[in-house]
Parts: structure tokens; sequence; C-alpha cells
């Protein structure tokens, strides 16, 4: 997204939902600076912006819900509003142990998943050679997800907001979601995936 060049005392400002007082007395400075964005880290590394939080469907690949925030924001409070019911996006549940913690397993229990998040260990807990063999196999399933990024990244000409503001990010990450999973049901009727040979439009009346 845009640079802002923020000084640390105007970030911790932001942080705390206010909006430092000389951008409140210069409105074309206000309108320039991205008050809804927030800070996260990543591979040691400080990015400034939004999350782009998706549910894919781990056989066809494509998104079928998803939900912005800013970027602090941690995946797994985001978790319940971009799953389906188990009847209608499947009862099994993959993600990363970050996901992990005995509250959301038995929230997931009783809205009647199977969760299949990993497991982690602790200090005086480490994993056992089961567990660890466990998470291996549940990797090779929520490694898909990063094949999605990875399309936007290197196919779509990247995941850079270019605006101002979560209306307009939202709108933004919203169109590369649906471009994204209209290239890849084209890959999908390449490949045969669907049963049909070819689209047909249907009759006028």
């Amino acid at each position: 997204m845009p640079k802002q060049r923020n000084t640390r005392e105007e970030n911790k400002i932001i942080k705390e939902d206010a909006v430092p007082i000389e951008w409140g007395r210069n409105p074309h400075k206000l309108a320039q600076k991205d008050i809804d964005a927030r800070w996260t880290k990543k591979n040691n590394e400080s990015f400034y912006g939004y999350k782009d939080h998706i549910n894919m469907d781990r056989d066809t690949k494509l998104i079928t819900a998803w939900e912005v925030t800013s970027a602090q924001i941690h995946d797994s409070r985001i978790l319940e509003e971009v799953l389906h019911p188990p009847g209608v996006g499947g009862a099994d549940i993959y993600a990363d142990s970050a996901y992990r913690s005995n509250a959301q397993e038995e929230s997931l229990a009783t809205s009647k998943y199977t969760s299949q998040i990993h497991e982690k260990g602790a200090h005086n807990h480490p994993l056992t050679e089961a567990q660890k063999s466990s998470n291996k196999e549940k990797s090779r399933v929520r490694a898909r997800v990063e094949h999605v990024f990875g399309s936007m990244t290197n196919e779509l000409g990247g995941i850079t907001i270019r605006t101002i503001g979560y209306g307009r990010a939202k709108v933004q990450i919203g169109l590369l979601n649906l471009v994204y999973n209209i290239k890849r049901v084209v890959t999908l009727i390449r490949k045969e995936y669907f049963s049909f040979s070819r689209v047909v439009a249907p009759e006028m009346a």
C-alpha cells in the first residue's frame, strides 16, 4: 500500500484508534494517511496494511469465503467468520498450530467440525512421534493454501494494496480473490475436473 512514513509517535497514536492533532488540522494530509491499516511482523519483516483471511476448498483450491481485517488481526480470531456449516463446506478444518487452543477445539467440536489443526508441543510436553507424523500429514493439505497466495503474487501482479482506507482495501482484495477464482475455474475446466465438456448459455425465453 502507499508509503505512510509516519513517526513512531504517530503510529502509537493510530494504534490507539486516534488521529494525530496535526493531521486533524490538515485535511489534505489526513486524506493521504491510512488510519485503518495496522502493522504486523512476519518472518522478522514488518508490514503495514491489511490481511486477506480465506477459506479454501482443499480439492479445488477455490476460495469459498473470505474476510479482510487490518494486518495485526490474527487469522484465528476470524476463523469462525469464514467457516461454512459442516454440511456445506465439509467438517474437516485444517490450520496451523497458531489456531489451536482448548477453547477453539471445544468450539469446533460443539459445532460438529473435525479439527485437523496442527498440534503444538510445550516446554515440558514435547510432541510425540505420532503427533509429529500426524502434523506432517496435515501439512500436505494445509500447504495448498500457500498455492493460492503464490498464484496471486506470481500471476496476478501481487497483493500490494494501492488504496487508502479499509473500505477500498476490502473491495480491492475481494476483486483479487474473485479474479483468482475465475482463473482457477478455467484451470479446472481445462484439466476436466468438472464433468461437463463445454459451457452452454441458457436459451432466451
